[in-house]
């Protein structure tokens, strides 16, 4: 049976997910609620699929598979009637992402995979009002996902071994090199990416050095490929700070979100999608 992908949720990641499944090949479509919404996602996938070409790391034939694997929908049924692998990247809201798959569930395929993007939210929790939950994983891919290799399979409680293998099967499709971790919270990535972001935040908030200092020093002294400022600020801050405040319920003291932090998000300032975080974006 060819694969066919749907992936629900425009927003960075979710338009990441879809150029990636449709410049390997995949039939792909990328579904939201609105056109205005997918319109824009499609632009920045061409954006980027072009800017890959011209730097010579994406071959030139990614342009054709794109024309010809990707679609969108802004009909949840529509998106994913005939997909054997449906992958949520909607907000870190665990309502939100339990109401979509149950919702989900009804229309697709009964083998289908389906699998979310969530960074730190329980996926056994996401998986408990399903009725066959043996189908759900977790896949966290990490932004910007054309470039980035990883992908975290995330085991739940129910999720099955087919379950599991198929989503890292997809994975080495894709051209990442996954990973499979148990269902805990903040996963591997999560939990260890943040004590590192929040403490540099901590650092930034006591004057200790400047966020480019502070950057570098991770750069630079741990071969970093990014710091954990600038990396929060194309992460959204939003994002780090929900997630802070899940593992900190969760774990404890060492996630408490600091108070530069909540201050920024309240400004605004929440990185690169609003054109200002730790750093200035054009």
């Amino acid at each position: 049976m060819e694969q066919r992908v749907t992936v629900i949720g425009a927003g960075t990641m979710g338009l990441g997910i879809a150029q990636v499944t449709a410049i390997h090949g995949i039939p792909t479509v990328l579904c939201d609620l609105s056109q205005d919404l997918l319109d824009a996602a499609r632009a920045k996938i061409d954006s980027s699929v072009e800017k890959g070409i011209e730097k010579g790391k994406t071959p030139s034939d990614a342009r054709d598979r794109l024309v010809d694997s990707l679609s969108t929908s802004t009909v949840t049924t529509e998106a994913c009637s005939g997909s054997n692998f449906i992958i949520e990247a909607v907000p870190e809201v665990l309502d939100l992402k339990m109401k979509i798959f149950s919702e989900v569930e009804k229309v697709a395929d009964h083998t289908a995979i389906l699998a979310t993007n969530t960074s730190s939210l329980p996926i056994t929790q996401l998986a408990s009002g399903l009725e066959n939950p043996q189908r759900f994983v977790g896949m966290h891919f990490f932004n910007p996902v054309p470039i980035m290799s990883l992908v975290e399979v995330v085991r739940g409680r129910f999720s099955s071994d087919e379950t599991v293998q198929a989503a890292v099967d997809l994975s080495i499709r894709l051209g990442k090199d996954p990973i499979v971790v148990q269902d805990s919270p903040g996963f591997a990535t999560s939990r260890l990416g943040l004590v590192i972001g929040l403490e540099a935040i901590r650092m930034l908030e006591a004057g200790v050095a400047s966020a480019e200092e502070i950057d570098k020093a991770m750069e630079l002294g741990y071969r970093h490929p990014m710091g954990p400022l600038r990396l929060t600020d194309l992460v959204g801050l939003d994002v780090r700070l929900a997630i802070a405040e899940y593992l900190h319920s969760e774990i404890g003291e060492q996630f408490s979100p600091p108070q530069l932090l909540r201050d920024y998000v309240d400004q605004g300032r929440l990185g690169k999608k609003s054109g200002r975080g730790f750093y200035a974006w054009d």
